[in-house]
Order: C-alpha cells, then structure tokens, then sequence
C-alpha cells in the first residue's frame, strides 16, 4: 500500500509540472509551461492515447514520459523523485488518474480524495451536487432496466422525453434523447458497451430531459478558490434524431444578465466535488426556474478551447495555472475584449463529398480567426451525433470587436457549409460520423 506519509519532502515550488495524459487542450499546458522556464513531465494512464485524443498527442513535449500500468506505486515513486510542483490532468482520461496521484505526492495541491468519483462519475456528481443543496436534474444511473421503470413511475416520469448517456463519457458520446416508451431500447444499447474512451458501460444514466440554455463555465482553483476565465453560451442541435450536437459557442462578457446566476451556481457545484486545485469545466443548463448541472469536469475545456480564450479575454486557463504556479496573481473574474464565436461544421445527411472547395470560402470571410477544415473530395460523411463528430468535420473561430461582423461572419459559414453538395449512399454503418481520407 502506497503511504502519504512525509508528503511535505515530495514538493518543492520549483519542480516540474506533471500532466496526466496531455491531449486535446491538455497538450497546451507543456509550452506554456516550458515558455514560463518549467520543466514538464507526462504521466499516460495507458500505453497510448486514447483514438479521440491521438492527433494531439506531442511527445516530444516532454523529456521523460511515465506509462502507468495497473499499479500505480511504481510511478508514484518516481514522482516523489522528481518532487513535482502539481500534478494536472490534461484531458478526461487523466482525471481519475490524477486523483490517484496528487493526494500522494502533491496533497496540498490536491482535489478532495473521497470525492473523486464525483469529478468523474456523472451519476456520482449529480448525487453530490444535490446533497450539497443545489438543484439537479432528475436522473437515476444504474445497470438494472426494472429500476429505470419503477423510478418513472414513481417519479411520474412514465411517457416523457428522457436523456440516456454513459455515466463516464466525454464529448457528448452517445448522449440520445428518447420519447419515454423509447428509452429500454437506448438503455439495453449503451449497457456493457465501450464508450470512445473505451471504458465500458457498466451502468447507464437516465435523466428527465429538460430544456433550456446552455452554458458553460470554465474555472481555475487555488486554495478551495474558484476563478473564472470565462463563460460561454452554447448553441446544440438535434440532428437526425441525436441531440447535444454542437452547433456554435460564444462568449459572453462578465456583466451580462445571466452571467452571475451560472457563476454562483458553477462555484456551488466546484463545492460539492471537492474541487480544490486545478482547472475545471462546469456544463449547466438555464431553466425557467434556475440552473441545473449537466455534468463538470476537473480538467480544462477541450478541442483547443484555451487558445480562443486567450482571443476573447487576453487569458486562459492553462495561462491561469502556469502564472499561478509561477508565482503570479489569479484574477476572479475576466474582461471580454472581443466577442468570439466558434462554429461548428455539422453533416446532417450520409453520403459523398463532391465540391469540398466551396469550404475555401471561409477564409475570406472578415472577422476569422482559425478555420480547421477537414472536410475533402471524396470523403464519405455520416451524420454529425456528438462533439467528436464535430471537430472530425472541423469549425471556424470568428473574432472582433464589433458583434455584427461575428454575426455576419457566422451566416457566411452556414451559407457556404449548405452549398456543399454531397451523393447519397445507402448508410452501412451510422453509429458514428466518418471522413474517409483520415
């Protein structure tokens, strides 16, 4: 058994930064440590990188690489050896890792420990949330359909619409909703299935659906204290019968009208979890009558989202951690220097590409910031069911000062995606979203 005894001798102040599994927006934590004069080492929870998350993944970043097998002790011992300055996941497969690790090297830099499935577990965090007080989303998360059916009934929930999703999912990964005589189907598909992280499903989430806004609010902690970095609104799209597809993200400034109600609510929840050290990312749905928790996670916000940060507010969080780290000053809140949008390309039918070079167009579009396209000639789409699907097909940054050019910049990217011709095929497999040239 790994003991925490001592812990104080593993830290010192100026040791390296460990990040656990460094993909997605993780794999900007290794530069911008290097560029503040801090060495950086990478902890992966697997051999290899998780399919979703491979394209990210930059070893060279990182002069030693520690693989962690079924035990961890051998791994702790070497970063008690390097005696690190934090230890920090960089995507979702490195969270429950992390939370292994930091109480046994790193304690005072550390989340609460026996709180660590609810930083992970989506059924686990809606249960701490609502213990501690705030308001959740009816749900009930289990491996027995008879419990589904008599918590509807008791609920009086039989016939309405319901959410079903893997309780350890990311991404919005096989998130559907499903008329309420509809959800066994769902259920008994997701049980005892991988997920995209390949973690299997061994218990399923059920939850009411319920509409509303969506927001999200992407925090750094110090101490038990929560900054913001930013907040920002989502739009998502049912597309063929799949919800939760993204469809486009903005920013929003401080002082807007609805801004401090999902704040308090977002810190509420970082309470509950036991959230101390580190960034996070809080999903929240506005109802008519408050906010409701869609999940959170205890790493930064995915597919790059730092980068765009830094073009709306001047700041990040991986910018946050690194100052922090380095001995500089966290601020509470953020100012909005340009209104930002992202823009997510969205295949809505199966079939073809033939004219891809009508997507060369958003580079002239005013107001861009960064285009990533992958969508090329010959490439057979499938339908758009989650935010993996999205970021394979691509998305377009809008940046400026004045939100008319952002508004006017978005309209030109779904002009120009609807004049993408595409040949129908008959759909061999549409579980999930496919370009045929990667």
């Amino acid at each position: 058994m790994i003991s925490s005894d001592e812990h104080l001798k593993y830290h010192d102040p100026d040791g390296p930064a460990v990040i656990v599994d460094p993909y997605s927006s993780g794999a900007l934590y290794a530069p911008a440590f290097t560029a503040a004069g801090v060495p950086v080492v990478a902890v992966l929870s697997s051999p290899r990188p998780p399919e979703v998350y491979a394209p990210t993944y930059r070893p060279q970043d990182f002069p030693e690489i520690i693989v962690v097998t079924d035990d961890p002790g051998p791994a702790v011992a070497r970063l008690r050896e390097l005696r690190p300055r934090c230890i920090l996941p960089g995507c979702e497969s490195g969270v429950e890792l992390a939370d292994v690790l930091a109480p046994l090297v790193v304690p005072e830099q550390a989340n609460v420990p026996h709180l660590a499935a609810a930083r992970r577990h989506k059924g686990e965090m809606a249960a701490a949330v609502r213990a501690a007080g705030l308001p959740v989303i009816a749900q009930l998360c289990t491996a027995d359909p008879d419990e589904v059916d008599r918590w509807l009934r008791a609920d009086g929930l039989t016939g309405r619409d319901l959410v079903v999703k893997p309780p350890k999912s990311a991404g919005t990964d096989s998130v559907v909703r499903v008329p309420g005589d509809g959800w066994r189907a769902a259920f008994t598909g997701l049980l005892g299935r991988p997920n995209r992280l390949g973690i299997l499903n061994d218990r399923v989430l059920v939850q009411e659906h319920v509409t509303g806004t969506e927001y999200v609010v992407d925090t750094f902690s110090h101490d038990g204290t929560h900054t913001v970095a930013d907040v920002c609104r989502y739009r998502k799209v049912d597309n063929g019968g799949h919800m939760a597809v993204y469809e486009s993200m903005d920013w929003l400034p401080p002082d807007a009208p609805e801004t401090g109600e999902v704040v308090a609510y977002a810190r509420g929840v970082l309470d509950a979890v036991g959230m101390r050290f580190g960034a996070a990312h809080v999903e929240i749905m506005r109802v008519p009558d408050g906010c409701r928790l869609i999940e959170v996670a205890a790493r930064p916000h995915g597919g790059g989202h730092p980068r765009f940060c830094r073009v709306a507010t001047g700041d990040s969080q991986v910018d946050r951690a690194v100052r922090h780290l380095t001995g500089g000053t966290v601020p509470s809140s953020y100012p909005l220097r340009r209104h930002v949008r992202v823009v997510f390309l969205i295949s809505r039918v199966t079939g073809i590409v033939t004219n891809a070079e009508v997507l060369a167009g958003v580079h002239d579009i005013p107001g861009l910031f960064h285009a990533s396209v992958n969508i090329r000639n010959g490439d057979r789409l499938g339908l758009t069911r989650d935010l993996f699907g999205s970021l394979d097909l691509g998305f377009v940054v809008l940046a400026h000062e004045d939100p008319a050019v952002v508004e006017a910049g978005y309209r030109r990217v779904r002009q120009l995606e609807g004049g993408l011709r595409i040949r129908p095929v008959v759909p061999d497999d549409d579980r999930r979203p496919e370009v045929a040239h990667r």
